[in-house]
């Protein structure tokens, strides 16, 4: 199926790696292959996250090993609570399960410390008072750069410092501590980057018992030596950070082995913005109606619009694991969804932009049902009843009043047309209203052709319409979504994003008319409206006024 739709089958070179290491003679021979999954709570999952959260907890199930969910709190600007218990419940949708192993980067807070006391003492760090302003210039980008006037400041002095820093003493800004490392490299971050800086600041989980706070490159790297990691996955723009990475756990005394940090591409997917930034300006500024609306690439936003965690799965599968970054078609996202629910969902049928059919030749007052198959690709799923009387909804553009070269719908005397499974109706007429708006269509029907099959076996001509029985119909709203931006690449250099956003990305239909059976539909349920697109209901829906959101329309735009 992947090289049908020209998309790589599969491609883990991380995984390529994970074989030499546990392979006999490798670092990790005999050892159980450990991950985590370290996302920053200050926001809610989206379908980037969703590769390298499939990377992480689908890597430790393939080997037999184990994942770590661990939240990445060492900067409190933003973190809150709220962001942790949608992140496990997103994962959890998902299918992946991190068992008794949840932890906090805060958590690691006193050790962590406490391994910069032993940098300090071992002439590895230092407290610096230069800026950051100050320090690009000292750092400068040639080969003997300046060095800091602290750099070599005494060792009990730096030590004295920092315990003030951490008691609270200076005010923000005033000092940072800084690793001692190589001034003249050509890798910057290994230019003593800062180590720890003073912030006044409410943690979502210690309060205010800390002022100061690691920065992520020096906590990150003790964070999985402690937890055991043996292979620390992680995006591309890392990779630059791993000599760092490597320096921490080699010079600080864990008592444990040096996990391997291995990078791959982030995903790109068009028409969409990944950065947590952005998406929150999306919500705070009222763009969208919260983190969870259904053209938010969130994978709350996602569930709601219908998505399945097994698309998801196979959509992050299917791409692949790279090193370079490519950008993948949003359409190929709604490919993977397509093809789950094309199995999955029950058919029914409802009418968004409803006019009514009334067969002026059935018995007024009289009504029948009939049994309709829920998914032709599922016989197991059964049949259900839909009722069948004299007055019908259609859809309005299944009638035109002058028909148009190859419209084969209803018109004034025009082609038989298939109610699905109902009669064979033929269009005698129409009713307008003073504007000129169609109010009624007016159609006989064949009382031989029931379940849509003449008796005489005379070839129909004209489309099979879909339908619903006005006297057990239920009013609905239906929400239609298209790109919530119309510009391919929003995220670009240069571009305003808000400047790329699609105005036209909701269409509210509030007249549809359903099936009677989903006006207490629940929002776990899919459906294929037919003729229609997939759909579900939103959590806004009640029994009292159904709402449905459209999932993805039936017709694949994916470039073969």
């Amino acid at each position: 199926m992947a090289e049908e739709l020209n998309v790589p089958m599969s491609q883990n070179f991380i995984h390529d790696f994970i074989d030499e290491d546990i392979a006999q003679g490798g670092q990790f021979a005999g050892m159980t292959v450990h991950t985590r999954f370290p996302p920053e709570p200050n926001g809610y999952l989206h379908i980037g996250h969703c590769k390298a959260l499939t990377i992480d907890f689908g890597t430790a199930e393939k080997y037999g090993g184990l994942c770590n969910l661990r939240f990445d709190d060492t900067n409190p600007a933003k973190e809150d609570t709220e962001f942790v218990d949608a992140i496990q419940e997103d994962i959890h949708w998902l299918g992946f399960d991190w068992g008794d192993r949840m932890f906090y980067g805060s958590d690691y807070f006193e050790q962590t410390y406490q391994y910069a006391v032993e940098l300090i003492k071992k002439g590895l760090a230092y407290v610096c008072e230069l800026t950051p302003e100050q320090f690009r210039e000292y750092r400068g980008d040639t080969a003997t750069p300046a060095r800091s006037p602290w750099r070599d400041r005494p060792i009990e002095e730096s030590l004295d410092l920092f315990a003030r820093m951490r008691a609270g003493e200076f005010p923000e800004g005033k000092y940072t501590l800084r690793a001692k490392i190589d001034l003249a490299s050509g890798n910057f971050n290994m230019r003593d980057p800062v180590l720890y800086r003073i912030r006044y600041i409410e943690h979502h989980r210690q309060g205010t018992k800390w002022c100061i706070f690691p920065m992520y490159d020096f906590a990150h790297p003790i964070q999985d030596a402690l937890e055991g990691i043996t292979h620390s996955l992680c995006s591309l723009e890392y990779e630059d950070h791993r000599p760092l990475y490597d320096w921490v756990v080699s010079n600080v005394s864990i008592p444990y082995h040096k996990p391997r940090q291995i990078e791959f591409a982030r995903l790109g997917i068009d028409h969409t913005v990944m950065s947590k930034r952005k998406l929150r300006k999306l919500v705070e500024e009222g763009y969208v109606s919260g983190w969870d609306d259904p053209r938010m690439p969130t994978l709350c936003g996602l569930r709601r619009r219908g998505y399945t965690p097994k698309s998801i799965r196979n959509f992050c599968e299917r791409i692949g694991v790279a090193k370079n970054t490519n950008t993948i078609e949003y359409a190929f996202l709604e490919y993977c969804l397509r093809e789950d629910l094309n199995e999955t969902a029950r058919r029914v049928m409802a009418v968004l932009r409803p006019v009514k059919l009334v067969i002026t030749n059935y018995p007024a007052g009289q009504s029948e049902t009939f049994q309709v198959e829920n998914n032709p690709n599922r016989p197991e799923d059964g049949t259900r009843t839909v009722t069948f009387s004299r007055e019908l909804w259609v859809e309005a553009e299944d009638f035109l009043p002058e028909p148009v070269p190859k419209y084969k719908r209803l018109y004034p005397n025009g082609p038989e047309c298939r109610l699905k499974g109902a009669y064979l109706i033929k269009c005698v007429g129409y009713e307008t209203d003073e504007a000129g708006n169609i109010t009624e269509i007016a159609a006989e029907y064949d009382p031989d052709s029931k379940g849509g099959n003449p008796a005489d076996g005379r070839k129909v001509k004209g489309a099979t319409i879909h339908w619903v029985d006005a006297a057990t119909a239920v009013d609905a709203e239906v929400r239609l979504y298209d790109n919530l931006f119309d510009d391919p690449e929003p995220d670009a250099a240069g571009k305003d994003f808000l400047q790329c956003l699609n105005p036209n990305s909701l269409e509210v239909l509030p007249h549809a008319k359903v099936e009677a059976g989903l006006g207490h539909a629940d929002v776990t349920e899919r459906f294929q409206f037919l003729r229609q697109g997939y759909f579900c209901p939103d959590k806004d829906s009640t029994p009292e006024h159904p709402v449905f959101n459209q999932s993805v329309s039936l017709k694949d735009s994916f470039k073969r």
